[in-house]
């Protein structure tokens, strides 16, 4: 997960997304499903919001890590949701990326591998700082592996909800002045 990615990696992985989900509506469109082939493009749009939102919360290395996850975890499958519009909000980028760099790592080694594993985000900007809540489902394998790494942690987190199936966790990271 520490890969540099160049830009024609980026650029080769976008468009290899881009024309799944052309051949999901093409492949709709041919079906005459044309209710479901709206709903493909609804979901783009969305996405494409939720990007446009994560790019624009002034954490460029945690924004590239989440845009990237989905190309370097294949034990799960990452959404995320941006609640509200950042004005300027500056929080430790760095440590932050880090965090969810390990979480990460963590996750991909507690979690059975080829199942259906889903990591949601949902990013909230507050006055005083961002609100992150990660919400996991699928099957966990080794609890006490996340439990190690959520004792150990150096930031503010909440355990909201931890079984063999479900993880849910609240991070919030303070503002910073600067």
């Amino acid at each position: 997960m520490g890969k540099e990615w160049d830009i024609v990696e980026v650029l080769r992985h976008s468009r290899h997304d881009w024309l799944n989900k052309l051949q999901l509506i093409k492949g709709n469109l041919d079906l005459n499903r044309i209710d479901r082939a709206k709903a493909v493009i609804d979901e783009i749009v969305i996405e494409a919001q939720h990007e446009t939102k994560l790019s624009n919360i002034h954490m460029p290395m945690f924004a590239a890590l989440l845009l990237k996850s989905n190309w370097e975890n294949p034990s799960f499958k990452l959404e995320y949701e941006v609640l509200l519009d950042s004005e300027a909000i500056k929080i430790d980028d760095a440590g932050m990326t880090n965090w969810t760099n390990s979480f990460f790592l963590c996750l991909n080694q507690s979690i059975e591998q080829f199942q259906d594993n889903h990591l949601s985000i949902t990013i909230e900007p507050q006055s005083d700082g961002v609100r992150f809540f990660f919400d996991f489902c699928g099957i966990i394998i080794n609890k006490e592996l996340i439990e190690k790494f959520l004792a150990e942690t150096t930031i503010d987190v909440v355990v909201k909800d931890f079984t063999e199936k479900e993880l849910t966790i609240e991070v919030f990271g303070k503002s910073s002045l600067t």
